[in-house]
């Protein structure tokens, strides 16, 4: 991951657990806040519930790969935090990519290409 470090304290990730926004997929929740930083933070979670301790690799290994190949497109100066549900073990691999794609623009992360406008209120998409 070349734009990204690890977040690790305990604390930050209760901080974006409590104040940051976040996001539900069936694959995972989302959180993130805008930092001061030139770089980003990712945190991965597994629970005990997702398994045993291969379960649980397996469903860091794929989540940060699936960061990996988004990162060029993210905005950077976010603290990320991700916590795995257990689809991310065993749903396919695209469909949890397009997740995190939709996922990340809900949150603001991935920003918005010029001939690509969202509707606002009381716009009607074409």
């Amino acid at each position: 991951m070349k734009y990204t470090v690890a977040l690790k304290q305990n604390h930050e990730f209760r901080r974006l657990y409590s104040k940051g926004k976040n996001a539900v997929s069936p694959y995972f929740v989302i959180y993130c806040r805008k930092t001061r930083r030139k770089i980003s933070r990712l945190g991965i979670t597994t629970g005990v519930k997702l398994g045993n301790a291969v379960k649980r690799n397996r469903a860091r290994r794929r989540i940060r790969e699936v960061y990996r190949t988004h990162e060029g497109k993210l905005l950077p100066g976010y603290d990320i935090v991700i916590v795995a549900r257990t689809r991310s073990i065993y749903g396919r691999f695209d469909e949890m990519e397009r997740s995190f794609d939709q996922q990340m623009k809900k949150l603001g992360l991935i920003p918005a290409r010029k001939g690509e406008e969202r509707p606002g209120k009381g716009d009607k998409p074409q």
